[in-house]
């Protein structure tokens, strides 16, 4: 029973990213970022909870790994771009863009057999669209830094960078975890208070959002000390 609530607690991602989608068709972008970070969170937890309880062996019948792809790539991939879209934050043809490059690039890298590296990192830009583009409703940049960052992520995606997972990545776990938590926190913050551009979550959401950003990079450079 435990093991089947881990799939059903999976399965509430769906839910919160129905709840946005809604959101982002109305408009409400910072109620549409508040279940996006909720459904943020029920991703973050429901891995651990999956490895402790043991759902290969006690609920085989539900593909957890297929499950979560599924609602990753809803509040991932779909509504953030659909956001980013909408929004004119990326006008013209540049929206265009960004919505074609984000949704046909993200589906190819969530097929990739190679996602995960041996560390359990990822290989390539992980497809974390809804970070990216909460941090330019922040912001709100230049659309031309905006088409610039898309550009070089979705690139990322497929070259051989390598990427922190925040709970499965070991090396430097006791910073990254920490991290994870901050930004998830900024993020709530910042899109409770609508992305009021004095609120100090921003200064959080940049640092945070840089550190996660170039974390496995770093790794990449600096080599691994023996114990």
């Amino acid at each position: 029973m435990r093991a089947l609530f881990v799939h059903l607690f999976t399965a509430t991602g769906a839910v919160f990213a129905m709840l946005a989608m809604l959101a982002a068709v109305d408009e409400k972008w910072s109620l549409m970022f508040v279940w996006l970070v909720v459904a943020f969170i029920v991703d973050g937890i429901d891995g651990p909870l999956a490895r402790k309880f043991h759902v290969l062996k006690y609920a085989p019948r539900f593909d957890g790994v297929l499950l979560d792809l599924i609602i990753d790539y809803l509040t991932y991939v779909f509504i953030p771009a659909f956001a980013l879209f909408k929004s004119g934050l990326m006008d013209g043809w540049t929206g265009w863009f960004a919505i074609i490059v984000i949704t046909f690039m993200s589906s190819m890298y969530f097929a990739d057999s190679r996602m995960k590296t041996k560390d359990n990192s990822f290989s390539g830009f992980p497809g974390c669209w809804n970070m990216v583009v909460l941090v330019i409703f922040a912001l709100e940049p230049n659309f031309w830094v905006s088409l610039a960052l898309v550009t070089v992520l979705a690139i990322a995606m497929f070259l051989p960078l390598k990427f922190v997972h925040p709970v499965r990545t070991q090396r430097w776990r006791n910073i990254t975890l920490p991290m994870a938590i901050a930004w998830t926190f900024f993020a709530g913050w910042a899109a409770w208070v609508n992305f009021h551009p004095e609120s100090w979550a921003h200064w959080g959401l940049i640092v945070t959002s840089i550190y996660l950003l170039f974390a496995g990079i770093a790794q990449q450079i600096i080599p691994e000390r023996k114990a």
